[in-house]
């Protein structure tokens, strides 16, 4: 757990202590890390990195004022899920923690937007005018993997999609 100040230390203190399944052990040994921060931007969330967290870093962070961070920048952070802190009570942060422990996200629904957002934007501006898809492949690719997965072979394929087969090989 980290806060900026002693107050906000020992109010997530308490309430964590209240959770079944969850222990309070110092930042380096911990499965879950629980931040609190006054507004999250990206030096915020630079500064969370150097937290001596094991890997895979996987933070609850609490938000006072606002979201201005970069959502990549979140995740490679290790964000997992976000609370607002007026809206944080014990059982909210709690089921936070266990959710994060278990590989979940909770974000809340204007960050779900932001991410959202962020890869309309991603996919518009960069994959689409280089011809990619968020696999990294071009959607003839696609295509010829979703025939194969259908079965067909590659005169089929060929013929389908119109090609030669050697442009399909």
């Amino acid at each position: 757990m980290d806060a900026a100040d002693p107050v906000t230390h020992a109010g997530l203190a308490a309430g964590l202590s209240r959770g079944p399944g969850v222990a309070l052990t110092a930042v380096r040994e911990a499965d879950v890390v629980v931040a609190a921060v006054q507004t999250a931007d990206n030096s915020t969330l630079e500064a969370l990195r150097g937290l001596p967290m094991p890997p895979p870093a996987r933070i609850v962070l609490v938000v006072s004022d606002g979201w201005y961070a970069d959502l990549t920048v979140a995740a490679h952070s290790g964000i997992r899920a976000v609370l607002w802190r007026a809206e944080a009570q014990p059982q909210s942060l709690i089921r936070a923690v266990l959710a994060v422990a278990a590989g979940e996200a909770l974000l809340p629904s204007a960050v779900q937007g932001d991410l959202l957002d962020q890869a309309d934007r991603l996919q518009r501006n960069v994959l689409v005018p280089k011809g990619l898809t968020p696999s990294g492949l071009n959607t003839r690719e696609i295509d010829v993997l979703r025939l194969v997965a259908q079965g067909l072979d590659l005169a089929e394929i060929a013929d389908t999609m119109c090609y030669s087969e050697r442009n399909i090989k």
